[in-house]
């Protein structure tokens, strides 16, 4: 585990803790270099009530797909921390297959968006887009 990422898990532990029952915590990091990508796409957005949503639902050539869109609703059982003002919401089903996953953003000539680095993904398809 790098400094950056030893960090951000103690910060998303104190913010868990701060939150208490209502907003139970879950083990998924949020990179600043996302988080400062996703307020960006909220700003365009013109909407401060949406939350990061991440979860994995049965799908493509592996198994189960990431799911990673805006949603303006909490659901019964959601586990949600905030990452410097970014809410990312994850629901008890998907938790434990994105337990210990880093979001971050890429922005370079070769690639550009989200990616999710999981460790519980114990393989995957050529094209990324999957899981098992």
């Amino acid at each position: 585990m790098s400094v950056q990422d030893d960090t951000q898990a103690r910060l998303a532990q104190a913010v868990a803790e701060e939150a208490g029952a209502d907003k139970p915590a879950h083990g998924v990091l949020l990179s600043d270099v996302a988080a400062v990508k996703v307020k960006s796409l909220l700003e365009q957005e013109g909407r401060d009530d949406l939350r990061l949503r991440v979860g994995v639902q049965p799908g493509g050539c592996s198994g189960l797909v990431y799911q990673l869109y805006f949603d303006e609703r909490t659901l019964d059982g959601d586990l949600i921390v905030d990452f410097g003002g970014v809410e990312v919401v994850i629901d008890r089903m998907s938790a434990p297959y994105l337990d210990g996953a880093s979001i971050d953003f890429a922005d370079t000539i070769e690639k550009q968006g989200f990616t999710i680095d999981n460790p519980n993904a114990g393989s995957s398809c050529a094209c990324g887009d999957s899981f098992s």
